[in-house]
């Protein structure tokens, strides 16, 4: 399937300059939205996931569709402040700021296999806080899987010594 065509982008959006990539064009699609979940799903199933995880908001939507392909758990990483149990967080350096994210110091245990799962991976700032988080916690990142992939970002490259998997690139 041609995933990319799936895709719509719209320009100056949300800022000038910008060419954002809209999923929704794919998730209302419902050959592409499971042809994209079983293409995610059948590169890392041999690994043998325990748990899938994924940043708030859009990484839920893949990440948790993955979990329920994968018979594995799913861990929502949220913003702070969002979940009411005891937290384990980590911040992270944005273009222009800091941001946090935050899981249950429960959430992951040491040696299980997690896939960290997004929409899109561009600079790479808040899939290696997420990786980063998952670690501290003693759980083994397995890989990395995105929908979409902005290249000329290079966010690869703060993920170097993880497996990266993506099914479109821009």
């Amino acid at each position: 399937m041609d995933f990319k065509a799936k895709i719509r982008t719209v320009e100056d959006f949300p800022k000038p300059g910008i060419s954002f990539k809209d999923i929704t064009t794919l998730l209302k699609d419902r050959e592409a939205f499971h042809a994209a979940i079983e293409a995610l799903a059948s590169h890392f199933e041999p690994l043998g996931v325990d748990m899938v995880t994924g940043p708030e908001a859009r990484g839920y939507i893949f990440a948790s569709a993955l979990a329920y392909r994968l018979n594995a758990g799913f861990v929502p990483v949220r913003k702070p402040g969002k979940l009411p149990w005891k937290t384990r967080g980590i911040s992270y350096q944005l273009e222009y700021g800091e941001d946090r994210l935050e899981v249950h110091e429960d959430a992951f245990v040491p040696g299980q296999k997690v896939l960290v799962v997004d929409d899109l991976l561009a600079t790479g700032g808040t899939l290696r806080a997420t990786v980063d988080l998952v670690e501290s916690l003693g759980a083994q990142v397995v890989g990395v899987a995105v929908l979409i992939e902005l290249s000329e970002l290079g966010g690869r490259k703060r993920l170097e010594g993880h497996e990266v998997f993506s099914l479109i690139q821009f």
